[in-house]
């Protein structure tokens, strides 16, 4: 009888620990907790360094194996109407909770009171964000842009262009793919070392995070926070519990089923420090490789549920705040617009807050400047912001899998009942080229 884990090995009781340590130190000793800065940053920096060849490999071998290449454009196309339709909830909802809950309403503020300087750097980047400019920015200049970059839809990219390649270079092809499952082994055990690192990054990321902003300094604006949270979870629980109940599975048994990964996203704020160890359990669920590598990463971009209720809320919050009258026409351009812009969003942290000075820029009556009410809050919901997407992504790629047969309802919820711990083994695809 094989002997049971010791709880305290678990990581996911690590990170939690972690967690809770960060955030003690912060409150107790800020200036130690600002020092301790590096330790999440160092975690993030090394989890990111793997995404692009790990992408890469996923990718390309689940398209040169494949012998219906026409299923490539299938799964695009199914994702991108998913996203799109699952996405648009999520704006709703966000301003559909903010006219309930009136977050802003009390504040008062004069906007002419408010620095223009602090929002400054965002507002310039505001002409950047938009599906025009991310699908331009979207082809690097070169193969190798794409990995010194990092940007995950250029690695998507290059990596379809060159799945296509060496599928269409028939019976030699097959070496190649067999290289690149070899070099896929390897990055996946490289990602195995880094995220036993997981605790450490997550206890510098909360300790800087509670020493930068004090816990005290959010007593003001809890009310926004508390909405915010509380409409992710509607929106997790309600509208993807019922996509996910259509689907064939639980989403509270998905969400036992991520835990792990879902606590490392609590700890750094980020979700592409995940984006590695959720392309592996979602193969694990039996997801094909081809699904999984073109919609997860893919969703990085263009199904960023979380950001999506943050713009709506947000804006509908800095109107209440500053007694600005807003029209239905404007709410519904408000719609509109975020529907584009968000598709510029992505998991790194901060990005959220640019695609929302993009999306008050296009309402003139609400002054720009009023974002610097959210410049010290916004740390703390970039981390519901994220935990949000990396479910809505998740939750995206098991319906597309589902829509093309590869899974059964009954087999999905076999697979759920036991998850494997985050990062333990490699996916399934490269485990079969290994046997």
């Amino acid at each position: 009888m094989p002997r049971r884990r010791r709880w305290y090995t678990t990581l996911y009781v690590q990170v939690i620990i972690a967690i809770l340590l960060g955030i003690a130190l912060g409150h107790l000793f800020p200036k130690a907790g600002i020092a301790c800065k590096p330790l999440g940053d160092a975690f993030i920096d090394l989890i990111r360094m793997m995404i692009a060849p790990v992408v890469f490999c996923t990718v390309v071998q689940g398209i040169a194996s494949m012998s219906d290449l026409k299923k490539v454009g299938r799964i695009g196309v199914k994702a991108l109407v998913y996203f799109e339709v699952v996405s648009t909830f999520a704006l709703a909802i966000g301003l559909v909770i903010g006219h309930v809950l009136h977050p802003g309403a009390g504040f008062n503020v004069d906007a002419a009171t408010l620095d223009p300087k602090a929002v400054a750097a965002y507002a310039g980047h505001a002409g950047e964000v938009g599906i025009i400019a991310r699908l331009m920015a979207a082809i690097p200049k070169t193969f190798v842009d794409a990995f010194v970059h990092g940007d995950v839809l250029q690695v998507l990219v290059v990596s379809v262009l060159t799945g296509f390649a060496i599928a269409l270079m028939g019976p030699a092809g097959t070496k190649v793919t067999r290289a690149v499952e070899a070099a896929g082994k390897v990055f996946f055990g490289i990602v195995r070392i880094i995220v036993k690192a997981a605790p450490i990054g997550a206890f510098g990321a909360m300790a800087f995070t509670v020493g930068r902003y004090r816990i005290s300094s959010l007593s003001n604006l809890a009310a926004l926070i508390g909405t915010f949270y509380l409409t992710s979870a509607v929106f997790v629980l309600l509208v993807l519990g019922i996509v996910s109940r259509l689907t064939g599975f639980s989403i509270l048994r998905f969400l036992a089923y991520i835990k792990d990964e879902l606590l490392i996203v609590l700890g750094t704020s980020s979700s592409e420090t995940v984006l590695p160890d959720m392309m592996q359990k979602l193969e694990r669920l039996g997801a094909s490789a081809s699904v999984v590598g073109l919609v997860f990463p893919t969703g990085y971009s263009f199904n960023t549920d979380g950001t999506n209720i943050y713009m709506t809320l947000s804006v509908l919050f800095l109107a209440q705040a500053t007694n600005t009258h807003m029209t239905l026409v404007q709410e519904l351009g408000i719609l509109l617009f975020a529907m584009i812009a968000s598709k510029g969003g992505s998991g790194v942290t901060g990005n959220g807050f640019v695609t929302l000075a993009a999306t008050l820029a296009a309402v003139p009556s609400i002054p720009i400047q009023a974002l610097a009410l959210l410049l010290g809050v916004d740390k703390f919901m970039s981390e519901c912001r994220a935990l949000t997407n990396v479910v809505g992504n998740g939750v995206a790629t098991l319906v597309v899998s589902r829509w093309e047969g590869e899974l059964s309802a009954a087999d999905l919820r076999e697979s759920m009942a036991v998850p494997a711990p985050a990062a333990s083994t490699q996916p399934e695809h490269v485990r079969a080229a290994g046997s």
